[in-house]
């Protein structure tokens, strides 16, 4: 039994072999490879394209799908070993993981960082505790990182470029009004590095660097392809040649808990914006983002709607991987 829980965990060529499945999927995409089998969608945050794709993904393979959402249909849940539960929680994932591993084939589970303390959130403990006591396999629908999205991403630009290895990629902050998850930014910026690209990473300060422990895995993965990691706060020199340019916002680090302090350096810093006087110092790139997107904020109408957006196709594609996926998961 494997889970899920970050890309980290799988080969290239593992995850390769789920991108051509998903490649079939989508040609096909009513196969019966999963009939009654049932899937456990758990979401303690909100979700437009991760629960409709799950759940029609898993009806397309002849699945069941059921959604649990702890605190609102079902009970808020408890995480931490030796706790005494006299506060909210009603349900132990200790009980509840092991519960649904004897009703469903696979449990899938979204849960967001806290925002307080990211010595505390990169633990990821939520996700980390259905892996350990479920006894079926675990699939991140985001937490931390946002592994789903990466083979929605990569299927996309294989679909355009073909292979990648050797195209330049460049992960650029955008101003949001809130500090965000660096979740996708994260995995954005681990799957470009795992599949052989030049990775740059374009960023107000040092501050915005991702942590450490994604920052190190995509030095290792662009080191070991004879590839480049870059970090720089140069606009143009970050744009310029680059093949793929993908938008993300996300909070500074070391504001985290401290979020009003942050927040002037992130009103300074609005000009990040995609647009197409950006775009023009690019080789004639593609723009994504995984959605969704405030427009004429991270990026302008110019640019998502221009031919070169393919932010639709990755949001499509999040169906097809993650049914080969599930397929892979519950018949490997």
């Amino acid at each position: 039994m494997q889970h899920f829980l970050t890309t980290a965990d799988w080969s290239r060529s593992r995850l390769q072999s789920i991108l051509d499945d998903a490649r079939d999927l989508k040609a096909e995409p009513y196969q019966a490879r999963l009939r009654n089998k049932t899937i456990a969608l758990i979401f303690f945050n909100p979700s437009l394209r991760t629960r409709s794709s799950f759940d029609i993904g898993a009806h397309q393979l002849g699945a069941h799908a059921v959604v649990l959402e702890p605190g609102k249909g079902s009970w808020p849940m408890e995480f931490e070993l030796g706790s005494v539960m006299d506060q909210n929680a009603e349900e132990h994932v200790r009980e509840a993981a092991r519960v649904l591993s004897r009703y469903c084939d696979l449990i899938a589970v979204r849960a967001f960082p806290k925002f307080q303390d990211w010595s505390v959130d990169r633990q990821d403990k939520i996700i980390h505790a259905f892996a350990e006591h479920a006894t079926v396999p675990v699939i991140n629908m985001e937490t931390i990182t946002h592994p789903c999205q990466e083979l929605a991403l990569m299927l996309t630009l294989q679909e355009r470029l073909g292979m990648v290895d050797g195209m330049k990629f460049v992960l650029t902050w955008t101003y949001h009004p809130k500090p965000l998850n660096t979740a996708v930014a994260n995995s954005a910026l681990m799957i470009a590095a795992k599949f052989g690209m030049d990775v740059t990473l374009l960023c107000p300060n040092e501050d915005y660097r991702l942590d450490e422990r994604y920052m190190g895995l995509a030095q290792e993965y662009t080191s070991s392809q004879g590839r480049s990691l870059t970090v720089t706060h140069n606009i143009e020199e970050a744009y310029s040649g680059a093949h793929v340019v993908y938008a993300k916002s996300w909070g500074a680090l070391p504001y985290f808990g401290r979020w009003d302090e942050e927040k002037p350096v992130r009103d300074a810093h609005k000009h990040f914006i995609v647009d197409a006087e950006k775009m023009a110092l690019t080789d004639n790139a593609f723009f994504s983002h995984c959605l969704p997107c405030r427009r004429n904020v991270k990026v302008t109408d110019e640019v998502i709607d221009g031919p070169n957006s393919l932010v639709i196709e990755e949001a499509e594609n999040r169906l097809h991987v993650q049914k080969a996926l599930m397929s892979e998961l519950i018949t490997p």
